[in-house]
C-alpha cells in the first residue's frame, strides 16, 4: 500500500554523512532513509513510494516503468544523469535538481588545487616534516618553480555560476579571464575553444558532461597548451581523456593537473593518472563543504513542499 508522501531516500550519506538533520524532510512525510543502496535493490526500495530522492543511485528508464505509484523524483544534486528523464517525462514524473548550491565551494576547491600547483605548499611541508628544512644549508629551498599568478591567463570552459565565481576570485588575483561559452557573455573575453588552449596559462572546466563535450579534454587540444600551463577539473570526470592527459604530463607537454574528478568514481586502481608526473588528485570532494551540503539539503526539502503545493521548482524534465 502507497503512504501518502512516503519519502525514500536511496543514497543519502554523502549528503549527510551525519553532520546534518533529516528534520526537515521528516515533517514532509515518513522517510525511509538508506545510506546506499545497490543497483539490485533499487526497485524493492522504491516500490510503492510517490517520492524518491537520489544522489547517485541511477534509476533507469526499465526501473521507473516498474514503479507505478511514483510521482515525483529529486535528485540530491545539479547533475542529473543517473535519471532516465525521458521516460520519467513520458509517465508523467517530474524530476528535479538543485542548481548553484555549490558554487562558492566548487570555487575555493578550484583555486585550493591551483595555489597547490603554483606555491606546491603541501609538498614543502612535507619535505619540513621529513627534516629537510633542518638540514638545508640556505634559510630557504623549494623543489620546482614558483609561480605567481598575478599577470597570468586563466581560461574558463564554461560560465555558469561557478564559472563566473572563480572568475571572479582570479581577478582579485589579478589574473586575466577568458571564457568560451555558448551564452552571450558580458565583460569578459568570449574565445574559441581552440583559442583559450593556446593561450591560457590556467584552464579550468566548468561545462555539463554531454556527448559533445566527452573527451573535450584530448592530445590534440593538449597539444596546443603552453608547457608551462595547468589544467584544472573539478566538473566531469568524463570531460579529460585519462590516459591522453597522464601521456601529456608524464612528457612534459603540460606543467600539471588539479583534479577533483575522475572518468570512473571510485577509480579503478590502475588509473595512469595516479602515477603520472605533477598530477594532484581530491576524491570528488569540491562540493561538499558542511555549508554547501546544507543548502542542498535546504533546496531539495523545498523542491519537494513546491511540487506539493502543485507549484515544482527546478524541474529538469518541463514535458513531464
Amino acid at each position: 500500500m502507497t503512504a501518502p508522501n512516503r519519502i525514500v531516500v536511496l543514497d543519502g550519506y554523502t549528503l549527510n554523512p551525519g553532520d546534518l538533520s533529516w528534520s526537515a524532510l521528516e515533517e514532509l512525510g515518513p522517510v525511509n532513509l538508506h545510506e546506499h543502496t545497490a543497483p539490485e535493490k533499487v526497485l524493492e526500495r522504491a516500490q510503492g513510494a510517490p517520492i524518491v530522492l537520489t544522489n547517485k543511485t541511477v534509476l533507469t528508464g526499465d526501473t521507473l516503468r516498474a514503479l507505478p505509484d511514483l510521482r515525483y523524483i529529486g535528485v540530491l544534486a545539479t547533475g542529473y544523469n543517473v535519471v532516465d528523464i525521458a521516460v520519467a517525462a513520458e509517465l508523467g514524473i517530474p524530476v528535479t535538481n538543485v542548481p548553484g548550491y555549490a558554487a562558492a565551494s566548487v570555487s575555493q576547491a578550484v583555486f585550493a588545487l591551483i595555489l597547490e600547483l603554483a606555491n606546491r605548499t603541501g609538498d614543502h611541508a612535507r619535505a619540513v616534516s621529513a627534516g629537510r628544512w633542518a638540514k638545508s644549508r640556505d634559510f630557504c629551498f623549494w623543489d620546482a618553480p614558483l609561480v605567481e599568478l598575478s599577470g597570468l591567463t586563466l581560461g574558463i570552459v564554461g560560465f555558469g555560476a561557478i564559472g563566473r565565481d572563480v572568475s571572479n576570485i582570479a581577478r582579485a588575483f589579478g589574473m586575466h579571464v577568458i571564457v568560451n561559452s555558448r551564452r552571450t557573455v558580458e565583460g569578459v573575453e568570449n574565445v574559441a575553444l581552440d583559442d583559450l588552449f593556446a593561450r591560457a596559462d590556467v584552464i579550468s572546466l566548468h561545462c555539463p558532461l554531454t556527448p559533445e563535450t566527452k573527451d573535450l579534454v584530448n592530445a590534440a587540444r593538449l597539444a596546443r597548451m603552453k608547457p608551462s600551463a595547468f589544467l584544472i577539473n573539478t566538473g566531469r570526470g568524463p570531460l579529460i581523456d585519462e590516459a591522453a592527459l597522464a601521456d601529456a604530463l608524464n612528457r612534459g607537454q603540460i606543467a600539471g593537473a588539479g583534479l577533483d574528478v575522475l572518468a570512473k568514481e571510485p577509480p579503478a586502481v590502475d588509473n595512469p593518472l595516479f602515477t603520472a608526473k605533477n598530477c594532484f588528485i581530491t576524491p570528488h570532494i569540491a562540493w561538499a563543504t558542511k555549508a554547501s551540503r546544507d543548502r542542498l539539503l535546504t533546496t531539495s526539502v523545498a523542491n519537494i513542499r513546491a511540487f506539493l503545493a502543485g507549484t515544482p521548482q527546478n524541474v529538469v524534465n518541463p514535458k513531464a
